[in-house]
């Protein structure tokens, strides 16, 4: 394993105080089994998230963290740092450290395959003769798929900031009907978290987003509409990655916006 920036800056041994304070947060966020040290880079490992986490602490005074996830690892920007993982971040503070790790995890459980499997797992057994039977299957489906978008968003509208569940929904960018497949169904770049007249606007096709994440609007949306959403003062959905982008071509092209 190479030196993150010297071959004395990590702790290592890492000290009884940084184990203690490393093992609490991560276990605060998830990742309750201590799996070892190695090059005092602490491992951690979770029942529910796939993929395990390492910390260390510096002669500087900061904390790593290093995901092995590589699907999670994608969605932290930047960061060039070597670590036993895909993807090692720095953290200044155990604030931030804390932060990271529950960034982690809500990815962990979001990101494709996690969500699929938990619905073939919660639908094994129900049968999908009549219309009625596949809507209740639809139902499981659009629950698990909602509450993947509330972690992958942390549980925020991105263009607005509301949090309040109960105003926000899990926005198809291809709708559950016309997916091929179910791993697209389910898959957490499939959707964004909208307050509810973002996503009856998007449904609709009244908006649609850049690959910068800049809202389109349709010439069919009206002016009332336009105040109502607020696009004069160009609110950018961030967080947009090139999984999102992919099948936001699908809906210009659906719509008639330029793909």
């Amino acid at each position: 394993m190479p030196p993150i920036i010297a071959n004395d800056s990590i702790e290592d041994p890492p000290l009884f105080s940084t184990q203690t304070e490393a093992t609490k947060v991560a276990a605060d966020n998830g990742y309750r089994l201590f799996r070892g040290i190695a090059r005092g880079w602490l491992r951690f490992g979770s029942t529910t998230a796939p993929g395990d986490v390492f910390i260390a602490y510096t002669s500087a005074e900061k904390w790593l963290l290093s995901v092995e996830h590589i699907g999670v690892a994608r969605e932290f920007p930047g960061s060039d740092l070597p670590g036993p993982g895909a993807k090692t971040i720095c953290a200044r503070t155990l604030y931030d450290l804390h932060q990271a790790l529950d960034r982690t995890y809500r990815l962990s459980i979001s990101l494709p395959t996690v969500p699929l499997l938990t619905f073939e797992h919660d639908t094994l057994d129900l049968p999908r003769t009549t219309e009625a039977e596949r809507l209740v299957v639809m139902r499981v489906g659009q629950e698990i798929f909602r509450k993947a978008l509330m972690d992958y968003w942390n549980g925020t509208c991105p263009l607005t900031g509301i949090t309040d569940p109960a105003l926000l929904r899990a926005s198809h960018i291809v709708p559950w009907a016309e997916c091929e497949t179910d791993s697209l169904r389910l898959d957490v770049h499939n959707g964004f978290l909208l307050s509810s007249l973002w996503d009856a606007a998007f449904d609709a096709g009244m908006i649609t987003f850049s690959s910068e994440g800049v809202p389109i609007a349709s010439a069919q949306l009206s002016a009332s509409g336009f105040r109502a959403l607020r696009l004069d003062e160009y609110p950018v959905l961030s967080g947009i990655t090139h999984a999102h982008d992919l099948l936001l071509k699908r809906h210009r092209a659906k719509h008639y916006f330029p793909v």
